[in-house]
């Protein structure tokens, strides 16, 4: 229950944070950057912001190779959560975190998708276009542009905030995919992905073995 109780506080929080504490809205600029990275006009668009706003979608894709396995065996499922997360990011994700119950086991067959979140090559084929991204906004960023835009616009503020809010959740959703392949959540493997930020989770999704159909005694 105190799991529950504070990734809904953690809910709270961050919606009020931005909402009433972070850097104001800049509404015509936000949306003239999004209009600009969905029409793939990138020139106009800082690489680091282009980069972090990547990224957010990176993080979507990595709980979703984690959570559709475990939403198969939950009274909720969580595609209406990776929908609303592809929009709020971790505004979506949280309460399917919260609401979800504790489960290490997975029965029944594969669907294509599920075989597509499950293929190591998936895994490794998302670990390096993250490498690129990283890559692309590292060197090829004005970081001084984008210090100065989170410290003074809500978007990016947020944005950035949230990225680091899916790094620090992610181990409550790892230990469980872990015992459903047979690995103790205690293992030193657990800490060594759950501790290395965006690449941890990419590490394991990379290593992980993949499940096996299964069918259930009920």
């Amino acid at each position: 229950m105190s799991r529950k109780i504070i990734l809904w506080v953690l809910w709270a929080a961050f919606i009020i944070y931005v909402l009433f504490f972070a850097p104001p809205l800049h509404l015509q600029e936000t949306l003239t950057l999004l209009i600009e990275i969905l029409t793939l006009q990138w020139t106009k668009v800082n690489p680091v912001i282009l980069s972090l706003f990547s990224l957010i979608g990176i993080w979507v894709f990595i709980y979703s190779c984690v959570l559709f396995f475990d939403g198969r065996m939950q009274k909720i499922p969580f595609w209406a959560f990776a929908l609303a997360s592809l929009g709020t990011g971790v505004i979506g994700l949280i309460p399917y975190l919260a609401l979800r119950e504790a489960n290490q086991e997975f029965t029944g067959a594969k669907d294509p998708w599920l075989q597509l979140l499950d293929s190591r090559s998936t895994g490794i084929a998302v670990t390096i276009f993250t490498l690129g991204l990283v890559a692309f906004g590292l060197f090829a960023g004005d970081w001084g542009d984008f210090v100065q835009q989170f410290l003074g616009d809500r978007f990016i503020h947020g944005m950035s905030l949230a990225f680091c809010i899916f790094a620090v959740l992610f181990p409550t959703v790892l230990g469980d995919d872990m015992a459903r392949r047979g690995y103790s959540s205690n293992s030193q493997l657990f800490w060594v992905f759950a501790l290395i930020p965006l690449f941890g989770p990419l590490l394991y999704l990379c290593w992980r073995p993949p499940l096996r159909d299964t069918v259930s005694s009920i």
